[in-house]
């Protein structure tokens, strides 16, 4: 079978992780688990195995062997958690850039959650005015430009900016 990604292959397994090093704070990329739903490209992801419908996923599902108390225990005897494992590193301090010329800006207003795949992450302030966003991490804002954010649920840059206080101003082109 192709491996995806490589000489822009679209279909084919995907191998993790993608990365050949990480730097200190950084975390690699997600995986995506059967069932789960894309967040960007809004598909729905299945267990290959089983038919591409609900009904037969889940029957699959009730078909794979569980793993007793003694199961686990047997599997995991004699292993360790690494102490480095559980300690994040604290998220560095954000620096506005010049170009910014003093208008808004998103990260004076949150407070980044995680740093990953080239975003800050955060609840997002519309999501979480209107009782969503439990898990906090709603909200990419680009590390390499903050002007550039998106929540994954849909709220709007107008949306979000209403629940900072900070609405669109319209311009007037006199």
């Amino acid at each position: 079978m192709p491996i995806k990604g490589i000489l822009k292959q679209v279909e084919g397994i995907e191998v993790f992780p993608r990365q050949d090093e990480l730097a200190d704070g950084e975390f690699g990329n997600g995986i995506r688990a059967p069932l789960g739903i894309h967040r960007a490209n809004v598909h729905r992801y299945w267990f290959e195995d089983a038919g591409s419908n609900l009904e037969d996923q889940m029957a699959f599902l009730r078909g794979v062997k569980r793993l007793t108390r003694n199961d686990l225990e047997t599997f995991t005897e004699g292993l360790s958690i690494p102490d480095s494992i559980g300690t994040r590193p604290p998220i560095k301090p954000v620096s506005y850039p010049a170009w910014n010329n003093g208008g808004f800006q998103i990260l004076q207003h949150v407070t980044v959650r995680a740093q990953r795949s080239g975003n800050y992450w955060t609840r997002c302030p519309s999501c979480a005015r209107e009782g969503r966003d439990r898990a906090g991490d709603n909200l990419a804002i680009s590390i390499a430009d903050p002007r550039f954010y998106k929540c994954w649920a849909g709220c709007t840059r107008e949306m979000i900016r209403a629940a900072l206080g900070q609405p669109i101003h319209e311009r007037s082109y006199r």
